[in-house]
């Protein structure tokens, strides 16, 4: 298990596990791991429980009251994906990189200046392009705590790279593209006006066991995917 850095920064820590879809479910393992070392308390004593809108909740009971945890899970195939911090909301969100049609999709779903810089990026970088716009997108709907809701997909992003970079628009969340390993895109976003840095302390190296039952395919596209 990887170690924080101490650095009294706004930091995003990051954890990747294996999913088989058996138990127990690696995101809870992997949320009650990030409860233990963010709020300081034995995982025994983390509580995982979800809002009223269905988004995750981590939780350590203290004496003065419950003292939560800003978190956030995304899947994909084979991978499940935590993101915690303590300054503020958090989203993530990762895809695998598979033949997208990337221009046609982003055609139909992002803004014309999206479209465009995608149009103008080497064929060769267009369908990771495109999954770094659409995991941006899905990470600050998750960090605004709507999801893709009102125009989610619409909503205009930054070039995609680090440090995590302002939204445009009158939010205060930034987003950014920590890398994950060759064949996977990862986006964290933080609602935060100030910079947040992110670390990654557990990589798709060192991933979680858990007893198969059903491997199904996660992803934040099957609509678009499947031209639904």
């Amino acid at each position: 298990m990887g170690q924080l850095t101490v650095s009294g920064r706004d930091t995003a820590y990051v954890w990747v596990g294996r999913d088989t879809g058996g138990q127990p479910d690696p995101a809870a393992v992997l949320l009650r791991r990030a409860g233990a070392l963010l709020l300081g308390r034995a995982e025994t004593a983390v509580v995982l429980t979800h809002d009223s809108a269905g988004r995750p909740v981590v939780r350590v009971d203290d004496v003065t009251g419950p003292v939560e945890l800003a978190v956030s899970v995304s899947r994909t195939a084979g991978l499940v994906v935590v993101a915690a911090r303590r300054g503020g909301a958090v989203g993530v969100d990762v895809e695998r990189v598979r033949p997208l049609p990337a221009l046609a999709l982003a055609g139909r779903w992002f803004p014309p200046a999206e479209l465009a810089w995608l149009g103008d990026r080497p064929e060769a970088c267009r369908t990771v392009d495109f999954l770094r716009l659409w995991t941006a997108k899905e990470a600050v709907g998750k960090a605004l705590g709507r999801g893709l809701r009102g125009g989610g997909l619409r909503r205009l992003m930054p070039t995609p790279g680090l440090p995590l970079r302002p939204v445009p628009g009158a939010e205060p969340v930034r987003v950014g593209h920590p890398p994950l390993g060759e064949g996977l895109v990862l986006a964290v976003a933080g609602y935060a006006a100030t910079r947040v840095d992110v670390e990654v302390v557990q990589g798709p190296g060192h991933g979680l066991t858990a007893e198969r039952s059903a491997s199904v395919e996660r992803t934040s596209l099957p609509v678009v995917v499947r031209g639904n």
